[in-house]
């Protein structure tokens, strides 16, 4: 249709791409525990955020964290509007911009997609990485098998050489000794790493990033299956298996919040003056002029990522057996948990490391954060094992949340109408595998990008967010959107106005962050998170045109109780337009204003 009217197609084909149904089988419980490898997300750019933000980081955490909770009322609202469908608010919002825009409307499902979907690539490689970083090791430099290999080979760098002028180039003020002291001990850690951490069935570039066919690859894969296997089982199954694994990760995660608390670990001058760094990954201190915050917006850009991930416990309204009670209980109480965990435990980090340990390479690529946090609990190595192992449950615990309802997502949104029919099938178990099937394939290849260099990763993790922030805010304006054009529609629970007035506000707060933000992490984050957000539209006209011959699944009406004729008037008139055009304006400006330091 092109905004409601014509016949609208049955679902008979449809439903025979399919075996059944998603099944009613949990409670809010049951996707509060699915939802609960969202804080493990913290795991994924603390490290990154530390390195652009320095001594702002917590303020960074906690902003973001208070942001994703205000606007995470909207989504529990329109949420309350369709207890038959699954995959989130994307789908839910969806049906307000339908009215307006035919296209913008499945912008929002596939922007909430292939936000979504890289948890598991990324995910995956950072445990990964932790794996590898149990079992092969890089030695430390102090480690005594290095200490003993330097002196071994003293003497071997002379002073003259072309090495020592690059690294006083570099260096300014170090004098020679130092200069061969550091090169000894980089090529004594060389020598000394395990031949697997530099082994690569095949690598090379695609485009801004690199790609590699490592170890991590590898394990990353075998990871991204174990997620596949439990999953298979649908939602139930995996709501059981996450009940236990949340609490063996929430448990010591709030373990490592307090404890270096209570053991008068935490350093306060680590936390002021509140001053943005004056280059990214770099100690010294900068200013709030223009190049200064322009960094903190490229911190607050990557922290939504993370803290605004709890909005997933509504993905599962359609596999609840009460939408109406569970569905506001779900999102509320996993928005708590978040709300802890994401000040908490970057609070203890920062206070115990200080500038210079957040500045590591180790903490910025992610691969020494878990090392790093079990440090703060216990200097024994039983201790520091037990919590590496601990992380890694937690990013498996996030992977199975990530394939939860990023497949979903891809179900409704094939369901209704805007996603190619393949997704829309389900197993005997009620889960939504060629979805799934989809998500494995589609991260497969994204792990090899991951697992090839931090710059790669957070490319990644930029271009995904870009399509975060845009489905943040065509969600939150779909709120208000929902309660001009189905004012009638009962709300089993409605947001107090006020919250939804100011979820609306932020959403063009976000589209500050994006616009401005993005760059940070790198050149052309923004435009290649904008192309990808586009490819939608292709995809959309095959399922409309082609397969659905222009007309949608008549279920998507009857979900709201409407008529083709209803869905036609809109009663929001040209606002939907007009915000829009100023979400893009805030965009352009802000990234046109605001420029990295000089």
């Amino acid at each position: 249709m092109a905004t409601g009217t014509g016949v609208l197609a049955t679902d008979e084909a449809l439903q025979a791409s399919q075996s059944s149904e998603l099944v009613r089988a949990i409670d809010w419980k049951g996707a509060f525990w699915v939802a609960s490898g969202v804080p493990a997300l913290v795991l994924f750019s603390i490290g990154g955020i530390a390195g652009v933000a320095g001594k702002v980081a917590l303020l960074v955490w906690t902003v973001s964290m208070i942001m994703g909770f205000i606007q995470s009322f909207t989504y529990a609202e329109i949420a309350g509007l369709f207890p038959n469908k699954a995959g989130g608010a994307s789908i839910y919002g969806a049906a307000a911009w339908v009215r307006y825009a035919k296209f913008v409307a499945p912008l929002s499902v596939w922007c909430n997609w292939f936000a979504w979907t890289p948890v598991l690539s990324l995910g995956c490689s950072i445990a990964a990485a932790y794996i590898l970083n149990s079992l092969a090791p890089i030695p430390p430099a102090d480690a005594p098998q290095v200490l003993a290999w330097v002196h071994a080979h003293a003497g071997s760098i002379p002073a003259d050489s072309s090495r020592v002028a690059a690294w006083l180039a570099a260096n300014h003020g170090k004098a020679a000794s130092d200069a061969i002291a550091a090169l000894l001990s980089s090529d004594a850690i060389a020598a000394l790493t395990p031949s697997i951490r530099n082994w690569s069935l095949f690598h090379g570039t695609l485009g801004p990033v690199a790609f590699s066919f490592n170890a991590a690859f590898f394990v990353g894969a075998v990871l991204m299956l174990i997620t596949f296997a439990i999953q298979h089982r649908g939602i139930l199954g995996t709501a059981s298996v996450q009940k236990y694994m949340g609490l063996a990760v929430i448990i010591p995660m709030f373990i490592v919040g307090v404890v270096p608390i209570l053991t008068g670990q935490i350093d306060w001058s680590n936390f002021t003056p509140i001053e943005p760094l004056k280059a990214a990954y770099a100690p010294e201190l900068g200013s709030w002029d223009v190049g200064g915050w322009t960094l903190i917006l490229g911190a607050m850009f990557i922290a939504a990522w993370s803290t605004y991930g709890f909005e997933t416990a509504v993905c599962y309204t359609s596999e609840f057996r009460d939408p109406g009670r569970d569905t506001f209980k779900a999102i509320f109480y996993s928005g708590l948990l978040c709300l802890a965990l994401f000040i908490l435990v970057p609070f203890t980090f920062q206070g115990v490391l200080g500038l210079q340990g957040m500045l590591e390479p180790s903490i910025v690529d992610g691969s020494g954060v878990a090392a790093a946090m079990a440090q703060m609990v216990g200097h024994t190595g039983f201790i520091t094992s037990l919590l590496v192992m601990m992380m890694i449950l937690a990013l498996m615990l996030c992977l199975m949340t990530a394939m939860a309802g990023s497949s979903r997502t891809l179900y409704q949104g094939s369901r209704d109408g805007w996603l190619p029919r393949y997704l829309s099938y389900v197993n005997s178990h009620g889960a939504p595998t060629h979805a799934m099937w989809t998500d494995l394939v589609v991260n497969l290849a994204v792990l090899a990008i991951a697992c090839a260099d931090a710059t790669s990763f957070f490319f990644i993790l930029a271009v995904s967010n870009v399509g975060y922030i845009i489905f943040n805010f065509l969600n939150l304006n779909s709120g208000w959107i929902h309660r001009i054009d189905n004012a009638d529609v009962p709300r089993p629970w409605r947001a107090p106005t006020w919250l939804l007035a100011l979820g609306t506000i932020l959403a063009f707060v976000n589209a500050c962050f994006m616009g401005a933000g993005a760059k940070v992490w790198n050149p052309i984050a923004l435009w290649a998170g904008l192309f990808t957000a586009s490819l939608i539209v292709p995809v959309f006209i095959f399922r409309h045109y082609v397969q659905d011959k222009g007309v949608f699944p008549a279920h998507m009406l009857q979900d709201l109780g409407l008529t083709a004729g209803d869905f036609s008037r809109r009663k929001a008139g040209v606002l939907p337009y007009i915000t829009l055009l100023a979400g893009l304006a805030v965009v352009l400006i802000s990234n046109w204003f605001f420029q990295l330091p000089s």
